[in-house]
């Protein structure tokens, strides 16, 4: 290793237009699809069902592994985990995590060969759930560590060497954390600041990291910086396994926020870090790549947890609303509160459903997940949120009081605000719903893209788009006529979804068919009106998005009460849920097809114009702001730290 000399800090962000930002982002995609993808099919107008009924289901080598874990793991939430504690003191103690350690949870994910339990991707949701529900701290605490920490990325682009050097600590003491985020990068990875210049046989790193999950307490971090290009070096933005502990790095601050109370999340700043080489994943230039590989399987963790909290609130809107009476009955059977309850029964059914297909099709491999897995993040983040609010609208002002309060004056002490505040982030948390809706959005047209792309790029020549007319011509003509007409229009098909003495679901299958026609058919209208301006109307290809979303939880729903009837003794009841899902599901899909184009897209940018522009400040008078002073954005200057290192590791 050379010796440690002082490198000159890079300090200046790169400037970026939004075209070079999206080409940034088009770059990391995975370019290829080499195995089917039944959501990709889908808005593609293409049911294919066969891709995931019969629903497949884990070896029973796997599943009695993973049910031997799960039922040590529940012991433990029970007997050692004491939820409002960590509420309460907003830290999860140190003996849950060492207990964690001594369990084996930082390992479910990790191969048994390196020392972790290696369970399957069905297995450890079921796990994540089940500590989630116990505590959501602890849920994100073992999520962040496995899902998008050290252990993924090194299990799908690690070097044998530092899958032997890494992978033993992280599966029993070590937690790891990831850090992408900056002060003024979000979503927008094209401005990434930090850097990571190339010195001898090391890489120095610069730059500070905002919202590090278990960065306070992290011992190895997956760290995202900036390689200078230079002779010799590719550069670009690229994946370092970095020692938490390593001179030169400040945990500047352990943030605080409305939920997950007990997470360590915080402000990591890195002066003159030096990382050897060989702690490099993959090559230069490939770190975006190898975060948006890595969160193919890794967002289905808050799907996850987002079922564990639909369990949850199903539970305490059960028994408060037989308990709780209003007008001479319990107010489940008044329909005001009872179509809540049914929303939360029918959804909480779906979202378990689209979980287990998604992870099951990872944890076989044989399907392309990016498109499912990411539906599942979006969707379950977004219902989980909407059964939790109508969780403390059931409980009126109790659901508004804190479990605290309601201990102290003697009432069970249910804490129905607190989950509203810890699952409002997982809208938020590793790709906002907005940004969802555009990644998948990406992934949904890309077929289209991949033949009239050159058609409807404005820096493309003439030749190039005569080339690309002839090609799209030959796949519209081929598409467009299986548009017209399906399975759909059948009124047996499905057929074996109707077992005698259940409800009917091939008929919600149908739907999904002739539904899954008329999104492709939108689609392509859409390509075919504003052409390039296609991404710039993010409201209709959220609508897009949304009711590709719903018809996959149908599908999910329906496959999966076809397998608890063939397998489970309350088949009966799963198709009653799964038909109550459905037809909700169908209202929102139809009020979506009709916000397609009835909506009030373009008066809103006039008034969005109107506010940036300061037509409206007089609607702000008559108010205080109550907002403290500082800058809307942290400096985030490469220099020494300025602060104490509230850095905290657990032994």
């Amino acid at each position: 290793m050379s010796a440690p000399t002082k490198k000159p800090t890079v300090t200046t962000k790169p400037t970026v237009t939004e075209r070079e930002a999206r080409q940034v982002a088009e770059a990391a995609r995975e370019q290829d699809w080499r195995k089917p993808s039944f959501a990709k099919e889908l808005f593609l107008g293409r049911f294919r069902l066969d891709l995931i009924h019969p629903h497949p289901t884990p070896p029973d080598e796997d599943a009695q592994r993973g049910e031997e874990f799960l039922a040590k793991l529940r012991d433990f939430c029970e007997t050692k985990i004491d939820s409002a504690r960590i509420e309460r003191e907003s830290q999860i103690p140190d003996e849950v995590i060492q207990g964690l350690k001594e369990l084996g949870a930082l390992g479910m994910k990790i191969d048994t060969k390196y020392g972790g339990l290696g369970l399957t991707q069905v297995y450890y949701n079921k796990a994540l759930a089940l500590a989630g529900s116990a505590s959501p701290a602890i849920g994100a605490l073992l999520s962040a560590h496995q899902s998008i920490g050290v252990p993924q990325p090194l299990k799908l682009f690690g070097t044998q060497e530092q899958k032997d050097t890494f992978l033993p600590r992280c599966a029993r003491t070590d937690i790891s954390a990831f850090l992408l985020t900056e002060p003024d990068v979000g979503s927008d990875p094209a401005r990434l600041a930090t850097t990571a210049v190339p010195d001898g046989d090391d890489y120095v790193l610069d730059g500070v990291k905002l919202w590090t999950t278990n960065g306070v307490v992290a011992d190895l971090l997956v760290v995202m910086a900036r390689v200078p290009k230079s002779e010799g070096h590719k550069g670009g933005i690229t994946a370092f396994v970095v020692e938490a502990g390593s001179e030169g790095i400040t945990v500047e601050n352990r943030n605080a926020f409305m939920g997950l109370r007990g997470i360590e999340n915080g402000v990591t700043r890195f002066h003159q870090v030096r990382v050897p080489a060989a702690n490099r994943i993959g090559p230069e230039g490939a770190g975006l790549k190898i975060a948006l590989t890595t969160l193919n399987t890794g967002r289905l963790s808050l799907p996850a947890m987002c079922a564990g909290a639909g369990k949850w609130c199903l539970k305490i809107a059960r028994e408060w609303s037989a308990a709780r009476e209003q007008w001479g009955k319990p107010i489940a059977h008044h329909d005001a509160v009872g179509s809540k309850i049914s929303f939360i029964a029918a959804t909480t059914f779906a979202l378990e459903a689209v979980l287990d297909l998604s992870s099951q099709m990872a944890d076989e491999n044989r399907n392309d997940i990016r498109i499912e897995a990411a539906l599942a993040k979006l969707y379950g983040s977004e219902m989980a949120w909407l059964m939790a609010d109508e969780l403390v609208q059931i409980r009126g002002g109790r659901g508004f009081e804190t479990a605290a309060s309601l201990a102290a004056r003697g009432e069970r002490a249910v804490p129905a605000e607190q989950i509203l505040r810890d699952l409002r982030i997982n809208r938020i948390f590793e790709g906002s719903t907005e940004i969802m809706h555009l990644l998948i959005a990406r992934e949904a047209v890309d077929a289209h893209l991949s033949v009239a792309g050159d058609l409807i790029d404005p820096e493309k020549s003439l030749s190039d788009k005569a080339k690309a007319g002839a090609k799209a011509g030959g796949f519209y003509a081929r598409w467009l006529p299986k548009l017209v007409a399906g399975p759909g229009q059948l009124p047996r098909a499905y057929a074996d979804f109707h077992p005698a003495g259940h409800v009917d679901l091939s008929t919600h299958l149908r739907y999904v068919e002739r539904s899954a026609r008329k999104l492709a058919r939108s689609t392509f209208y859409a390509m075919s009106r504003w052409q390039g301006r296609m991404e710039t109307k993010q409201g209709f290809l959220g609508r897009i998005v949304d009711i590709g979303a719903e018809l996959f939880a149908m599908s999910a729903a329906c496959v999966r009460a076809e397998m608890l009837r063939n397998t489970e003794g309350y088949g009966r009841e799963a198709y009653q849920l799964a038909d109550a899902f459905c037809r909700q599901s169908r209202i929102r899909v139809d009020e979506l097809f009709a916000r397609l184009w009835t909506n009030t897209d373009d008066l809103d940018r006039k008034v969005v114009k109107g506010v940036m522009s300061g037509m409206y400040t007089w609607l702000e008078s008559g108010i205080v702001d109550p907002s403290g002073e500082g800058p809307w954005i942290a400096d985030a200057t490469p220099g020494p730290a300025r602060r104490e290192n509230v850095h905290r590791p657990i032994r």
